[in-house]
């Protein structure tokens, strides 16, 4: 399913969402573990800017399912071009950071719904991680997926190469370029001069 155009109406439903709490994200990251509990669903994501978390919220408050937050060892810079210049030198390095947690007994899990933005036209290098540190064999991978307009780019064959023996399903994806579209707004309003009102 893809959602591509954006509406102010769903706009206003993302940011109210967006400040509830998640409650089942860890307070502390250094001993975040998935809960050990019955279910056989985990929901698993990575989220710079927050788009991708609510997603994950939605998913995990609609389903029996665990929660898990990807995050890598050493976090990203906090501003958006210098992340993105981290994000592609590793692409390009091939690098897979360290993870801040790991999930204990990935063989818990019949379904892992998987959600990432997408960085550079694929998957952040922390999935790649992520896949590469958990066994996924056998196991149904449910991509979500968030984009600034260019759609999955190259995402699914990463999925597909790190995760050969899982059955990959038909990705959820959903334009949330709010960020980017911030960026080019205030450089072309500080671009123009002033006006005298």
């Amino acid at each position: 399913m893809s959602i591509s155009s954006p509406n102010p109406g769903r706009r206003a439903v993302v940011a109210a969402l967006a400040s509830l709490p998640l409650g089942c994200t860890a307070a502390d990251p250094e001993q975040q573990t998935a809960s050990a509990s019955s279910t056989r669903t985990l929901v698993a994501y990575f989220s710079r800017s927050g788009n991708t978390r609510v997603i994950a919220g939605l998913i995990h408050r609609s389903l029996p399912s665990d929660l898990f937050e990807i995050q890598p060892a050493e976090e990203y810079p906090a501003d958006y071009l210098e992340t993105v210049a981290k994000a592609r030198q590793e692409r390009d390095d091939g690098v897979e950071p360290a993870l801040r947690a790991s999930i204990d007994d990935m063989s818990r899990y019949d379904t892992v719904y998987l959600g990432f933005p997408i960085w550079g036209e694929t998957a952040p290098p922390v999935i790649r991680s992520f896949l590469s540190r958990h066994d996924m064999s056998g196991k149904t991978i449910v991509p979500f997926i968030t984009h600034g307009g260019y759609g999955v780019g190259s995402s699914l064959r990463v999925l597909a190469r790190h995760a050969p023996d899982a059955r990959i399903l038909e990705a959820f994806t959903m334009e949330a370029d709010q960020e980017r579209r911030t960026m080019q707004t205030v450089n072309a309003w500080l671009a123009t001069p002033p006006t005298v009102r």
